[in-house]
């Protein structure tokens, strides 16, 4: 399903973003590289958490496109892009298809170990029970969120599932990163699907 009117701005700006972070990101230094004087391989640039979150937002909004929850979520390994993801519940019709599932997933295939430990994840929305519990799972090493989910929230709002000391594992948090961003990007989806006068209910989180 497309977005209504208001979101088509943001996409568009959000494309030319994420265009532009993918190109960095996936930087070859074929010019480096190729000079007779060079040695050593040059580190790859690393991503910083506004980036990511750009990148994490530019996945929301395909989640929006396809009507569902619009959260977006990428995973870095000490500092380099490794996964991103959006909300497939409705296409997949899996009530665990979160952004944050997926994203994991993806991490863990690509470097071959379910440890995430020197890994991050961005997600454009504060992760939910499910979300928060597989963060444990997956020993990730930092967790970096942008809106904040007061109806269901478990890492700061309702509950603070990483930071429980009877737990073996507390990443660090960091939150609010363009958060009136992702906001929007909610309260355009769910204000297209308020409940009409027969009583239908809006989508969950």
């Amino acid at each position: 399903m497309a977005s209504g009117s208001l979101a088509r701005p943001w996409r568009d700006a959000r494309a030319a973003e994420s265009a532009r972070l993918e190109s960095v990101c996936g930087a070859t230094h074929r010019g480096f590289e190729s000079h007779s004087l060079r040695r050593e391989r040059p580190s790859p640039r690393l991503v910083t958490d506004d980036e990511a979150m750009a990148l994490a937002l530019a996945e929301a909004e395909t989640a929006l496109a396809e009507g569902d929850v619009p959260v977006g979520a990428v995973v870095l390994h000490d500092g380099t892009l490794v996964a991103r993801r959006h909300n497939e519940r409705e296409r997949r019709q899996d009530p665990t298809a979160h952004a944050e599932i997926l994203a994991l997933q993806d991490a863990a295939a690509a470097l071959g170990t379910w440890r995430l430990i020197d890994c991050t994840l961005v997600v454009t929305l504060e992760p939910c029970i499910m979300c928060a519990g597989a963060l444990l799972a997956a020993r990730i090493g930092r967790l970096v969120y942008g809106a904040a989910d007061l109806k269901g929230g478990a890492t700061a709002s309702l509950y603070n599932v990483l930071a429980d000391p009877r737990l073996n594992h507390n990443p660090p948090i960091v939150h609010g990163v363009r958060a009136a961003e992702a906001s929007a990007l909610l309260t355009t989806f769910f204000a297209e699907r308020r409940p009409n006068p027969s009583g239908a209910r809006e989508p969950d989180l």
